[in-house]
């Protein structure tokens, strides 16, 4: 090791190698520790900031893993499979043979199909109270309902004992001949079906007797709606009925399902059609069996229907189930844009027998006041404005309230499904609730209030809530429009 020399006034300092190394691993340590310790303090920052976020935004951040999960399992479930057993829609699919010359001009589906993602489901439609998640609709248990049979007690204390409807064979039917044809009366939608119903015979028919004379379709043997009389006796034979219908090529049969073998022996399933509508069925394969049926369903192929309007043609079946069934205790109405999911004899246990009621339908789920009712009809196109405003112009002539309510209840309602037993007062109320549809529009929202209204003494009236009516159908939709009639 070198020595350190002073030479005059000048100092050199010598180090040797084994100084310098030294020197230099003692800055590095010191490099070292100052960076580990800036890392440290870091680290340590960082972990306290994102303590603070959790601690301050915790809530928030339950809440969207929560949406992330329930979008995730509503995906899964909205789901359909990648086929679906064609016997479900009745029959089975057969290769297409040449176009029926009855097809032309009817609407037909995209080929893209509308999503089936309710079809076939069975699960119950639920809702809270009082903090506690209950079903809507509450059926026997299986085994009750297996034992189950129809009840056919009368109604004693109606104040209609009987019905009478009107027809040209007991009423002479002025000028009727000269003036009035299948299709329609002049200036009206009245004809030879529905009989020409005056103003002052409207006023008289609201009048309670225990013997009622009213205009309740099938008024001249001409007037249309023919069914064969293989048909007929079928119908005749029926005590409990579930049915449909689907005109001018209208909507797909759904098959129904969730009835007990029990309703399977006692309840007929009919569903009215059209030449129209059984060729568009057939056309996708859809063949009726030899004995009148596509699976559960009794298919009526209905001859010369009697109005232009097909949604009106609906009302027939939908409103006068006393008249096509007249030995019938129960009827159950449902759209064809439905499928029925429920025991036909249970739905008539918990919403008719249990309920103590004679009729039963839907409250509606948006409005309670027929006028509101009536602007957004015309507000959706369904009906014109001209024919709306006559209507409800005379309705409120005759008094009828702005928001009519019934036990509480909403007297407007939604009539895709209908239960009812079949006694004389209840089959005046749709006698007179289809008069009115005939008299001004199609549209049965509108005038359902006012005959409830005007008949005050039907009064056992179950207006089940809207979670009831999604439980007992499967909702598809309609598929495609219906074709017009021409006169």
């Amino acid at each position: 090791m070198s020595s350190s020399m002073f030479n005059n006034n000048n100092i050199q300092i010598s180090i040797s190698d084994e100084d310098s190394d030294e020197l230099g691993r003692m800055r590095v340590r010191v490099r070292r520790k100052r960076k580990k310790q800036n890392h440290q303090r870091v680290k340590s920052e960082l972990t306290h900031r994102v303590l603070r976020f959790f601690i301050k935004y915790w809530m928030v951040l339950i809440f969207l893993i929560a949406a992330v999960l329930l979008l995730f399992e509503a995906t899964r479930i909205g789901k359909k499979p990648s086929s679906v057993d064609n016997s479900q829609h009745g029959g089975v699919t057969q290769p297409r043979k040449e176009k029926d010359s009855r097809l032309v001009g009817l609407e037909k589906p995209s080929l893209e199909k509308k999503p089936e993602g309710n079809l076939n489901r069975l699960d119950p439609v639920t809702k809270v109270i009082g903090g506690v998640r209950q079903p809507c609709l509450e059926l026997l248990p299986p085994e009750q309902l297996e034992h189950l049979d129809v009840r056919v007690n009368g109604e004693s204390e109606s104040p209609v004992k009987k019905v009478v409807y009107m027809s040209d064979n007991s009423i002479p039917y002025v000028e009727a001949n000269a003036t009035i044809s299948r299709q329609r009366s002049e200036g009206t939608r009245f004809n030879l079906f529905t009989g020409n119903q005056t103003f002052d015979q409207r006023q008289k028919s609201f009048k309670v007797n225990e013997t009622a004379e009213v205009h309740c379709g099938f008024y001249n043997e001409n007037g249309g709606f023919r069914i064969s009389d293989e048909d007929k006796s079928y119908m005749q034979n029926c005590q409990v009925v579930v049915s449909t219908c689907a005109f001018g090529g209208g909507d797909n049969l759904y098959q129904p399902i969730g009835m007990s073998e029990a309703s399977l022996r006692k309840v007929c399933y009919v569903a009215f059609w059209d030449e129209i509508t059984l060729a568009a069925q057939r056309s996708e394969g859809r063949i009726v069996g030899d004995d009148g049926f596509i699976g559960k369903w009794r298919i009526v192929v209905v001859q010369e229907l009697p109005f232009s309007d097909q949604r009106l043609n609906g009302k027939i079946p939908k409103m006068l189930a006393h008249r096509l069934f007249p030995n019938s205790k129960y009827s159950i109405w449902v759209d064809s844009k439905s499928q029925f999911r429920r025991d036909p004899l249970g739905v008539l246990e918990a919403i008719l027998w249990r309920t103590n009621s004679v009729l039963a339908i839907s409250e509606h789920g948006a409005r309670s006041s027929v006028y509101d009712e009536a602007k957004a009809v015309v507000h959706k196109h369904k009906a014109t404005p001209e024919e709306v405003e006559v209507q409800l112009t005379q309705y409120h002539l005759d008094g009828l309230p702005e928001d009519k309510r019934f036990n509480g209840k909403k007297a407007l309602n939604e009539a895709s499904v209908i239960v009812r037993k079949h006694t004389p007062l209840t089959n005046l109320f749709m006698c007179l609730w289809f008069n009115e549809v005939v008299r001004f529009t199609s549209r049965d929202q509108l005038s359902f209030p006012y005959v409830l209204w005007r008949l005050k003494v039907l009064k056992n009236i179950n207006m089940f809530p809207v979670c009831t009516r999604k439980d007992l159908v499967n909702s598809m939709g309609h598929i495609r429009k219906p074709k017009p009639l021409l006169s």
